[in-house]
C-alpha cells in the first residue's frame, strides 16, 4: 500500500516550534500544525488502524482529536516546566480493553532525530506488571519463542533502560529462570529505531506493519498474561 503520509513540512514544523516554544508561535502557526501534521496523521490512522487486524482486531484506532489515537500537541502545565507544546507526534493504536498508554498497545513516535516504533505495555501499574512477570515465569518456552528469537530481536529491544528493571529477581519467582533480566522487567514495552526518510516515504505503512507483525507473538504474550483477548 504506497501512500505517502507524511512529509518534511512535519519535521520542519516541529523543529521550529522547539525553538519558538511559546503560545504567540504556536497561535500565528497553528494551521500548519492541521495541514502538515494532524490531518496526515489522522489519514494514516484511518488507514493503518485497517491494516493492523492482520495482527489482531482488538487494536482501535480512534481519529477523535481529543482522546483519540493521535496524543494532543499540548503539554501537561504541571509537568512542563513552562513548555507547553510537545515537539513530537505520538500515535497509540490501544488495545480495545484499555484506556490510557498503559494498556497494551502498538506505538509510533515521530520527532526529528527521534523516530521510533513502540508496541507492548508501558509502565503498567504493580500488579499488571507481577502477572506479567509470573506469566514469564511459569513459560519460558513461550516467552523465549516471542522475545528471543532472530525474528523478534532483529528488530526489537525490551528493557533498554537501567529504569525498566528492578534490582533484582523477585523472591517469588524462579531464580533460576533462563531469562532472569525479564523477570526483572518494570515496563514491557519494545522499542525499535525508524529514519525520517522512511517516515516520509510512501513505504512507511508497508514497512511499519512487516516491524509490527514481528512483535506479534511478544504482544500476544502479554495480552493473554493480563487476561486480555488477541
Amino acid at each position: 500500500m504506497t501512500v505517502k503520509y507524511f512529509t518534511n513540512a512535519m519535521f520542519d514544523f516541529l523543529k521550529e516550534l522547539d525553538a519558538n516554544n511559546n503560545k504567540p508561535w504556536w497561535e500565528t502557526n497553528k494551521q500548519r500544525y492541521v495541514e502538515a501534521i494532524r490531518e496526515p496523521a489522522l489519514d494514516f490512522i484511518v488507514d493503518f488502524g485497517d491494516r493492523l487486524r492482520e495482527i489482531s482486531p482488538h487494536f482501535v484506532a480512534d481519529t477523535r482529536v481529543n482522546g483519540g489515537s493521535l496524543m494532543r500537541p499540548f503539554r501537561d502545565m504541571r509537568f512542563s516546566n513552562g513548555v507547553p507544546y510537545k515537539t513530537n507526534v505520538g500515535i497509540h493504536f490501544r488495545h480495545s480493553a484499555g484506556k490510557d498508554v498503559h494498556a497494551p498497545g502498538f506505538y509510533v513516535h515521530i520527532e526529528p532525530g527521534q523516530n521510533f516504533a513502540g508496541a507492548g505495555m508501558w509502565h503498567p501499574e504493580t500488579a499488571i506488571a507481577r502477572r506479567i512477570r509470573q506469566a514469564i515465569n511459569d513459560d519460558p518456552e513461550g516467552w523465549g519463542q516471542a522475545v528471543h528469537t532472530p525474528a523478534f530481536t532483529d528488530a526489537w529491544k525490551v528493557g533498554g533502560h537501567v529504569e525498566d528493571r528492578l534490582k533484582r529477581v523477585p523472591k517469588e519467582l524462579d531464580p533460576d529462570h533462563p531469562y532472569p533480566d525479564d523477570l526483572r522487567l518494570k515496563s514491557f514495552s519494545a522499542g525499535t529505531r525508524v529514519t525520517q526518510k522512511l517516515v516520509t516515504s510512501a513505504d512507511f505503512s508497508d514497512e511499519l506493519l512487516k516491524t509490527f507483525k514481528k512483535a506479534g507473538p511478544y504482544t500476544r504474550f502479554i495480552c493473554e498474561a493480563i487476561g486480555v483477548p488477541f
